[in-house]
């Protein structure tokens, strides 16, 4: 088993309210549910603004799959127009981890 997470710290566009926040960090955490079915959460941030924090999770028996999943989010979020990627943080656990 391999489980793969991603951290994405996001700047938002002209946001002015938390339910401004809420309708453009929604349709991006429902695109990468629907389109690539991994667990994906605003996990921090939460009474910024303008700033954001989403965690993702992928689960896979296949190493190469769980890379190409996390790579294919990463690629999706980054080409939001809405938002600017700040940073993203990668880690990856295999079967021979302790």
């Amino acid at each position: 088993m391999y489980v793969g997470t991603l951290s994405f710290d996001l700047l938002l566009g002209d946001v002015r309210s938390l339910k401004q926040k809420r309708s453009v960090v929604r349709p991006i955490v429902a695109e990468l549910q629907r389109k690539h079915a991994v667990s994906v959460a605003e996990v921090g941030e939460q009474d910024l603004l303008r700033r954001a924090r989403l965690g993702l999770a992928v689960v896979s028996g296949d190493a190469a799959h769980a890379v190409d999943v996390l790579d294919h989010c990463e690629r999706l979020v980054a080409a939001r127009p809405e938002v600017e990627l700040l940073s993203v943080r990668r880690r990856f656990h295999g079967e021979d981890d302790d």
